[in-house]
């Protein structure tokens, strides 16, 4: 399977977006190149979650 073959049954990957140096395994055992836009989701979550955390009850 190529890079390509995989981007395509991964519409969320965008084309344009070159892998920044990793892959992380799907449900279905696929590598599945991380982007950056991924990266700055995960970010954008872990800060929300941080702070929801660090509110008092």
């Amino acid at each position: 399977m190529s890079l390509h073959d995989n981007a395509a049954q991964h519409p969320e990957t965008s084309t344009r977006q070159l892998p920044v140096g990793g892959f992380v395994i799907d449900a279905e055992g696929r590598e599945v190149p991380i982007t950056e836009d991924m990266i700055q989701r995960a970010c954008s979550e872990l800060e929300e979650n941080r702070q929801t955390s660090d509110k008092p009850d």
